[in-house]
């Protein structure tokens, strides 16, 4: 099978727009850099082949989304049939003393923390605050997980709750 001019055209379009929200879809799904980088490889070609059958009946940011979305959750079904479901609570990074850090320090590592805590989400709900963090309403998300955009707002609005509670008690450990 040749590709076509127009599925090249298009893949490119959307790395261009969607890639580093890729890339932190990656993040968000894999913590081990070696296989985060075959998650992203992986959704890269994915998502180059399914512009093949892009018929535009949604957006190209929702297909990218779907698409990423689809091979993270198979991704995450690999990992737990061969590795632990979770990330211990002794490998998330702590913040040192604030007051030796910079702001812009500080704020990496806040979000090195929080990326840490939202990978040890279940895999639906890791996805849905992922794609809520890179911007997308709740009919976006629904439309991508195939749930709908009451449950998406539901889990949203219980999930940040859970992630501050969580962030606060990784904060005073």
């Amino acid at each position: 099978m040749r590709p076509s001019p127009d599925q090249d055209a298009r893949y490119l379009e959307a790395t261009v727009a969607h890639g580093r929200a890729l890339q932190r879809l990656a993040s968000a799904t894999e913590a081990n850099p070696e296989r985060r980088r075959d998650l992203l490889q992986d959704m890269h070609v994915a998502l180059w082949r399914s512009f093949a059958s892009f018929d535009g009946r949604c957006s190209v940011r929702t297909w990218v989304y779907r698409v990423a979305h689809n091979v993270a959750a198979s991704h995450v079904d690999r990992e737990q049939r061969t590795r632990a479901p979770f990330v211990p609570l002794e490998d998330i990074e702590h913040l040192p003393s604030a007051q030796n850090l910079s702001a812009e320090v500080e704020e990496s590592e806040a979000l090195s923390r929080l990326n840490a805590i939202i990978r040890r989400l279940g895999p639906p709900d890791r996805q849905i605050i992922t794609l809520y963090l890179e911007g997308l309403d709740a009919a976006s998300i629904a439309e991508i997980t195939g749930l709908s955009a009451g449950a998406v707002a539901t889990r949203v609005s219980r999930l940040k709750t859970h992630l501050a509670r969580l962030f606060q008690e990784t904060a005073n450990v």
